[in-house]
């Protein structure tokens, strides 16, 4: 299992690859240029009109939605203003602000871009195959999103559990489930009876269990252990989050941190049971390959959770 680590720990992408990357993309794409095709276009010039052509916006909304600061969209506003590409309005929201929209001018030249970057981009696809286009796809999709959901983790951390933390998991375990209707004589995970000790139950090396916390407080956690009597094959136990992480991603950046652990450790597999009542942990397990069975596996001892799902590594 060691020999295992070693290989996957080596042939994930570290950190400089990626940037390496992104940093050749960018120069590919002709992002550093001071033209954007071949119109005297800057790239955050080209980027505000075509977030004009969804709908108008003020300053503010721009500098949002291009993740610039304000003085930097005011500017760039301005200057497509005096190309005549878009003109403002007083904003009927707000008076103390105009709202920009394309001129016909810029409708027209928001047209000549797209088709030349389109062309472009073309001759780039017929390079691929239909299967490659399609993992492109599906990797850049998800890739943008856990951008997005990175900036929203901001002033969260994910770490394992200490045995200082026994009290506030167990707590977090009884409100949640509570909340969802899960009841200890109904035979779910808050009945067990290692819920006040559980940083004694993942001390082994082929188990660990995470907590995430912002500011010294401790909000949810998850954790990942071997199956019960079935060899090869670990569970993901025990994701409890409050209200205060939903929505931002955290429980997938759990469960990827445990589903990493799992493959590093040299499981082959990961099982888990949950219930109907949890739809949106359903989504997220689904969104993370796990495929529903229709059978149970190992020795849970929670026999009360009628959804079984398996992801193979």
């Amino acid at each position: 299992m060691y020999r295992n680590y070693i290989y996957l720990r080596d042939h994930a992408m570290q950190p400089e690859e990626l940037r390496q990357l992104s940093r050749q993309l960018v120069r590919q794409l002709g992002l550093l240029d001071n033209h954007c095709g071949l119109l005297k276009l800057t790239p955050v010039q080209a980027h505000t009109l075509i977030e004009l052509e969804y709908a108008p916006c003020t300053v503010n909304q721009m500098a949002d939605k291009l993740k610039v600061d304000k003085s930097n969209a005011s500017r760039t506003l301005a200057v497509l203003l005096n190309l005549g590409l878009v003109e403002s309005t007083p904003n009927p929201d707000d008076k103390r602000s105009q709202l920009f929209r394309l001129t016909l001018l810029g409708q027209q030249t928001l047209t000549s871009l797209h088709t030349q970057l389109n062309l472009h981009v073309q001759t780039v696809l017929d390079q691929m195959d239909s299967d490659e286009i399609s993992q492109l796809k599906s990797s850049l999709t998800r890739y943008n999103k856990a951008i997005h959901t990175a900036h929203k983790q901001h002033g969260f951390t994910l770490r394992p559990l200490t045995p200082l933390d026994n009290a506030s998991i167990a707590a977090i375990i009884r409100k949640v489930s509570a909340e969802y209707g899960l009841t200890a004589d109904k035979g779910y995970g808050v009945a067990d009876p290692t819920l006040d000790s559980m940083s004694e139950v993942y001390q082994p090396d082929n188990c660990q269990y995470w907590v995430i916390e912002k500011d010294h407080r401790v909000l949810g956690g998850g954790g990942i252990a071997a199956l019960s009597n079935i060899d090869g094959l670990c569970e993901l136990q025990k994701m409890y989050f409050l209200n205060e992480l939903r929505g931002k991603g955290l429980a997938r950046s759990l469960a990827v941190k445990a589903l990493k652990f799992a493959r590093e450790y040299g499981y082959n597999g990961c099982y888990l049971e949950t219930t109907e009542n949890l739809t949106e942990a359903i989504a997220l397990y689904e969104s993370l390959g796990f495929v529903h069975i229709p059978h149970a596996m190992g020795d849970t001892g929670h026999d009360a959770c009628e959804v079984r799902m398996l992801k193979t590594f």
